[in-house]
This record gives C-alpha cells, structure tokens and sequence, in this order.
C-alpha cells in the first residue's frame, strides 16, 4: 500500500525529536450497504474510507495525527509536524531512535476465506434476499406496520508498521442482515430484531433463510405488542444465550479492559488472581475463531490475535491489554489494540467475547426457578465501566411461574452493577451460542461478537412499568 522507502521515511522524521516508537496505520475499505424500509429500497451506497493514521509515543504519552493525504510530501509534514508536538513536551534535549528495521511478519491466519466476493454479485440478488424477510414480516400478521432490512459488507485492507521493526499487512472481509419489523396498536409499538454477520462474503447472505429471519422477528414484535407489561422489583433473572452475553459484553468486560484499568477506574483494577465470581463461570476472549464477526488475524497494531481467558474458574486471569497501556501497566499486550479506522488511535478493545458452556440444561434452569423473569432476547443498554452500573432493554421477556414459562411480558430493563451480578450467576446452561454487534468505545466503533450459554442470576432488579 506504501513504498518501503517512504515508510522508513515517515517514521525516520516521526523519530527525529526524540520519540520512542513510531507507528503507521493505513487502510483502504469499501463498504457496500443496502437498506429497504417496507420493502422499497430507501438507500444504496458505496465508498471508500482511505487514509493513513500516524502515531507517536514517548514513555507513556502519545501524539496521534491523521491524512488521506498519502504523498509523500503529505506524508513527511505529518510526521515532521507530530515529532514538534513530541519535543514540546521534552524537558531535555531528544535522544533520537537509531537505525529502524522493517520486517514483513507472517501469522497464523484465523479467517480468509472469502467464496463469493461483493463485488461479483448483483444488486438484485441482495435486494431479493431482503425482499424476502420483508415480505414474510408482514404476511405474518397484520399488526406488522414497518420493516427495515439492511446488507453490509465491508471489505478492509490494512498496512500497520512501526519502528520497532513490525511491517503487517491484512484483508478483513465481513458480511452482515439485519431484520427488523415493528408491530404497533394504538400509540404501542414493539420491534423484534435479528443481525447475524460473519467474517467472510456474500455467500454468508446467500445462506440465510431471510424469509425465516422475517418472521421470527415479526413473531417477537406481535408477541411483545400483546404482553402485559412487566412487573419490577428484585427477582431472579434467567437470561438466555446468543446476545444475552451483552450483559458480561458491556457490564463486565469492558470494566476488564486496559483502557479503564491503566487509569485506575476500573472496578477490576488489582484484582488478578482474585476471584470475581462463583468457579462456575469461565470467560474468553478469542480472536482466532474461524469466521466468526469479531475475529482477526492480527489487531490494528499489529500483534496476532490470540484466545484470552479473562475468568477461569471464578477467578481474574487476564486483562485485555493494547501496546500503550501495557507500557504503563508494564504488561504485554494480549493482542487487543483496536479502532474504527485510521482517525482513530487504537486502545484495549474485546472480538469475540464469551462466558463458556456450563452443565446445566436450560431446561434444569428453568424448572428450578419458582419464580423470576425469563429473558430470552436482549436489546440495548448503557454501562459505566468505572462503576460498573448497567441498565438494558429486555427485547423478549416472559414471567417463569412454578418453574414453568407462563405469559409475555414487555418493557422489562435489568438494572445493576456488573461484578454483583457476576457473583449472583448460580446456574450456567450448556446451549452456548454467539450473536453479532457494534461495540462503540473511544478508539470508535468496531465489530464484536458477544455469546453465552443461558445462566441465572439468582436475584438482579427488574425495572418494569406495572
């Protein structure tokens, strides 16, 4: 993507006022997205993010600058630039880096495998296959009033070198559906949602039942649109598996990342090798699984991917760690720098993020619940990694009575902090499953999978509206 001459260059003038290492990120990403709103396309689009993101860093600081100038006279004031904004904040005079080597490094690669690429298919063909979940939305019941349907694809190729010798080049291809219907009576409305993507290409699509996709999500929205609202107070809590991980996602694990740890403003900070949890929840975070949303061959600073367990047992083992925050937590990064694209510099973000597969059996679970809130489909939520407070939609949620799983419910949020919550988990299930999202941080937004088997949390607050 860039002449080896020209890198040495920019990073040679990035060094020159005294700089520890130097860093180059550049992409090329196309993007394709379709969007049809009640089964007319309402939007197509297609474009190019490009450009080059340089980073410098001394001690535990860093200066970051960006261009989709990539001249090399473009590319030299960056860097020149950047190195004074280096030397401002020296006291002595710089101690300039030595003699740079740049290495191409070669990894073990987790996910490849593109079968039909984007741009050999037809227009129509995607729009077709969004017909179809759209339709099926609406021949499922009349109280279905809207559907949007989405197709992304975004194909990502990176350049990342620095001045500690790493030279590392990738393609990330990732494919996703999203199916929404909205079912509405009188001034009530309801959504039921799927977002299945992968890491590869359209053949993903291709193998969708999108027709199943749209009425199942019309099921979700009908059922919700005629439940009783949702009683609140303290109660257990069954939470199902697939998305139901975005509770560990955004309540626990964030508060893992090096990001919040560095600072000292997680409520993780310290506690390796301490238990954090009951020993039945184990906990990863994997990189390397063949295919699947959040996975990469190597992050946006060049380290390789790699499985990273986070609770074993109960107990802290790891923290998700990026370069920069492992020189001020003097730790070695797990391979967990990641940003949205070259406007951003990287920090310690999750891939694929999941609490493990327990002995339970989901109907054990149940049945050994008297009664509490069965919540079978997550939605959106807020957390403060800090504290560790959580509040989430309940997208699907229905009343356990006598160990059994009685009426709908709707408007439910799960209310608390995320280390409680982890002590409360008494029961893990064996259905583990992963579902796909967006996470959004400060390095931006980037792709993740969460996933769990169902578990239940022996008494959380519901927040509801009866």
């Amino acid at each position: 993507m860039l002449d080896k001459q020209l890198v040495y260059d920019v990073l040679t003038a990035a060094l020159a006022t005294g700089g520890d290492l130097a860093e180059i990120f550049m992409e090329n990403t196309v993007k394709d997205n379709i969007t049809m709103t009640n089964g007319q396309i309402e939007k197509a689009s297609w474009g190019i993010d490009y450009g080059l993101g340089l980073r410098i860093i001394l001690g535990t600081n860093a200066v970051y600058a960006y261009t989709n100038n990539t001249s090399r006279e473009s590319l030299l004031k960056l860097a020149k630039d950047a190195a004074q904004a280096v030397k401002a904040s020296l006291k002595e005079d710089p101690t300039v880096k030595g003699v740079i080597t740049l290495d191409r490094r070669e990894w073990q690669r987790f996910s490849d495998t593109v079968q039909m690429p984007i741009d050999k298919v037809a227009k129509s063909d995607i729009v077709a296959k969004l017909r179809q979940a759209s339709d099926a939305s609406y021949a499922y019941d009349p109280l279905i009033t809207q559907t949007s349907n989405t197709f992304l694809s975004v194909v990502q190729d990176v350049l990342i070198v620095n001045s500690n010798g790493i030279w590392a080049e990738d393609r990330r291809a990732r494919t996703r559906a999203m199916v929404q219907a909205v079912a509405t009576e009188g001034s009530e409305k309801q959504v039921g949602f799927q977002g299945p993507g992968t890491k590869g290409g359209y053949e993903f699509l291709d193998s969708l039942d999108m027709a199943k996709m749209g009425r199942e999500s019309a099921q979700v929205a009908v059922t919700m649109l005629k439940a009783d609202l949702c009683p609140s107070g303290r109660m257990p809590v069954i939470i199902d598996n697939a998305f139901g991980g975005v509770i560990f996602h955004e309540a626990c694990a964030h508060s893992i990342e090096a990001t919040f740890i560095a600072k000292g403003s997680s409520v993780f900070t310290g506690k390796l090798g301490e238990a954090v949890a009951p020993p039945i929840v184990n906990a990863v975070d994997d990189g390397t699984i063949a295919g699947e949303w959040g996975t990469l061959n190597i992050d946006d600073e060049g380290a390789p991917t790699r499985r990273t367990t986070l609770i074993e047992n109960g107990i802290l083992k790891s923290y998700l760690v990026d370069y920069l925050n492992g020189l001020k937590m003097n730790t070695p990064s797990t391979g967990s720098g990641r940003r949205e694209s070259y406007r951003y510099a990287p920090t310690s973000r999750m891939t694929n993020t999941y609490i493990l597969p327990g002995k339970d059996k989901p109907e054990e679970i149940i049945a050994a619940t008297e009664y509490g809130l069965y919540a079978k489909q997550m939605g959106g939520g807020s957390v403060d990694p800090s504290s560790g407070d959580f509040n989430f939609a309940v997208l699907e949620g229905y009343m356990i009575r006598d160990g059994k799983v009685a009426e709908p419910v709707r408007g439910a949020t799960l209310i608390g902090k995320g280390h409680e919550v982890l002590w409360d988990i008494d029961m893990v299930g064996d259905n583990f499953d992963s579902a796909q999202g967006n996470c959004g941080s400060l390095s931006g937004s980037v792709p993740t999978n969460v996933g769990q088997p169902m578990i239940r949390v022996k008494e959380m607050t519901v927040g509801g509206r009866k």
